[in-house]
């Protein structure tokens, strides 16, 4: 709710600006993106995410601070930050199992971020990326205590993001 409102504030001190806000019911923490999976191949997914999940202990997420990505020039992207020490934890063991089961190892490093808005035109992104970052995103803090594989469909109203498994942590 507290990043909705955030960008509620965004929208209404810069209506002009073209983005594709991201609705509160879409809001998520990307820990591992696959593509395209076979429908058959889903089982391994979900399979390889239950038997990381087994390995980490529930855990407290902060989301704070803000910013637009990339840092310098036009942003195309404007993120919230996170901190937990679990959530490395997590994405390292779900890498780990996904790899054990052929998916391929993450070469990037791991930035979590909630994604909020995807900038779509020049007019007044500078602007809104500078107003973002200015706010800020005072912390809040929450309980994470699962993980969820998700299939994502991109609709012309948006993605929709559908729950395939859900995996309690340990």
């Amino acid at each position: 709710a507290r990043v909705a409102q955030h960008i509620a504030r965004l929208r209404r001190e810069l209506p002009d600006v073209r983005a594709s806000w991201t609705r509160e019911d879409n809001l998520h923490l990307t820990l591992k993106f696959l593509g395209n999976v076979p429908v058959a191949d889903i089982p391994l997914v979900s399979d390889a995410f239950e038997r990381a999940a087994k390995t980490v202990a529930a855990f407290e997420l902060t989301l704070a601070g803000s910013g637009p990505f990339p840092p310098h020039g036009r942003p195309s992207v404007l993120w919230v930050g996170t901190q937990a020490s679990g959530l490395q934890t997590l994405h390292a063991a779900i890498d780990q199992e996904l790899g054990v089961a052929g998916f391929p190892r993450e070469t990037r490093a791991f930035h979590p971020h909630l994604t909020i808005a995807r900038l779509r035109g020049a007019q007044g992104g500078r602007q809104i990326g500078e107003l973002h970052a200015s706010l800020g995103f005072a912390p809040v803090t929450f309980d994470v205590s699962e993980v969820v594989v998700f299939r994502s469909e991109l609709l012309r109203q948006g993605a929709k993001h559908d729950a395939i498994s859900r995996h309690k942590l340990s």
